[in-house]
């Protein structure tokens, strides 16, 4: 489980430090790809397998379905942390998420974010506001 915010950077290379409690989790290898909100979603192999096949699932008589799919599955690439626990993010995920300098890591349970440090705190910023009232939409959710 993947829990905390961590601030970090990207590096001249594309490279940005995963925090070290999460490493154990990537060992086997990790996929990133688009994630919501312009951020981008950081999953351990085994998790990705998962959500692989939820989006394999969809309908592709959807246009909606098809289209998500498609931007997932485009923008995800493969990967495994060098030996000082640093991911490659290729350009056009950077570009996707703004990433350029300062960096956001979070976990979140059972996968990883990671945002731009100006998107995150207007992000938080504004979901912390609605925090109360988005909670009381999703006790319907069972939470």
């Amino acid at each position: 489980m993947f829990l905390g915010e961590f601030q970090h950077s990207v590096d001249p290379k594309g490279r940005v430090i995963l925090p070290s409690k999460f490493r154990a989790a990537l060992k086997e290898g990790l996929v990133v790809t688009k994630g919501l909100e312009e951020c981008l979603f950081v999953y351990p192999q085994s998790e990705w397998q998962k959500m692989e096949e939820n989006v394999r699932g969809l309908p592709t008589t959807r246009k909606d379905a098809r289209a998500f799919a498609r931007s997932f599955f485009a923008g995800a690439i493969g990967s495994k942390l060098d030996r000082l626990g640093r991911v490659f993010i290729p350009q056009n995920l950077r570009d996707f998420a703004h990433l350029t300098k300062d960096v956001v890591v979070i976990g979140v349970s059972a996968r990883i974010e990671i945002w731009d440090k100006v998107r995150w705190n207007r992000y938080q910023k504004e979901t912390d506001k609605a925090y109360t009232d988005i909670a009381e939409k999703l006790t319907d959710l069972g939470i």
